[in-house]
């Protein structure tokens, strides 16, 4: 423990106002930053890569935004008390030291790794009849989902998403640069999973390496009418072992890659995914 205690009526005021502006702010730059790359991509020969012909409604973004406001609340919430225990001495918190790059490099991978597992195990969970009605179908809401929909999420959602981070810092030792980069790489992969364009390569989903990569055509898929396929984050992996990846994901992803570039100034009819 500490020599002078911080109290928890401190963090909660000290604290909590800055997890909600880092979060909250984190949330805000992606989002708009996403959309802005779609918009322009929209405007360009690559629209082809549009996922959807479905188009979201201003209603959609409404209630992704107010969601995931509420969500940003909810990650404070569970993260001030964590940092009063760590700050108190009562958990592993953070590492003490400059870190070498490797070592920088390898915490952020095993972060993504275990994130990964956890959000596969979790998202898989609250999809079962029992459980999705109260705690997922909000986030399900987004059929044609949009960059804003990655926080769009359940208040009970939200509390399973944001123990993740409160867990491994009471147990593991952590830098805080790789926490952070660990952080930046969530909110970027979660904005890209929901912008509704292919923004990969062609080749990337058969590629024996970076086909370990989820896309955005893997996640958009699950939201797309495939709601028992493809529950992975960051990796393909758990989908694959557990038999729950989408039949046709590699398939679709050609197809959506391989459409000539567009030479009209509208949508081509082709554009979006098939429907199950």
């Amino acid at each position: 423990m500490t020599e002078h205690p911080l109290s928890l009526l401190d963090a909660a005021s000290r604290v909590f106002p800055n997890i909600f502006l880092f979060d909250g702010g984190r949330y805000v730059i992606a989002t708009l930053l996403m959309s802005a790359i779609v918009a322009l991509i929209m405007r360009s020969p690559w629209r082809v890569r549009r996922l959807q012909t479905r188009e979201a409604t201003h209603a959609d973004r409404q209630r992704e935004g107010a969601a995931s406001l509420r969500s940003v609340v909810i990650y404070a919430l569970v993260a001030t008390p964590s940092l009063w225990l760590t700050a108190n001495g009562y958990t592993a918190g953070f590492y003490q030291g400059t870190p070498s790059w490797p070592e920088t490099l390898a915490y952020v991978g095993l972060l993504l790794l275990a994130h990964d597992s956890w959000f596969y195990w979790m998202h898989r969970t609250i999809h079962h009849r029992r459980l999705f009605r109260r705690v997922h179908s909000l986030h399900h809401k987004s059929v044609t989902p949009t960059p804003f929909a990655a926080y769009s999420f359940n208040w009970l959602e939200a509390v399973f998403e944001a123990l993740f981070v409160s867990l491994w810092v009471a147990f593991v030792p952590t830098p805080w640069i790789a926490m952070f980069s660990f952080l930046g790489i969530m909110i970027i992969r979660n904005v890209m999973g929901h912008c509704g364009v292919e923004l990969m390569p062609r080749g990337f989903a058969d590629h024996w390496f970076w086909g370990l990569f989820a896309t955005t055509t893997h996640h958009d898929l699950h939201h797309n009418g495939s709601f028992n396929h493809n529950f992975g984050l960051y990796f393909t992996v758990w989908d694959r072992l557990m038999g729950t990846e989408h039949p046709r994901y590699r398939a679709i992803f050609r197809e959506v890659t391989e459409r000539p570039l567009a030479r009209r100034t509208t949508l081509p009819v082709q554009a979006g995914l098939p429907q199950d």
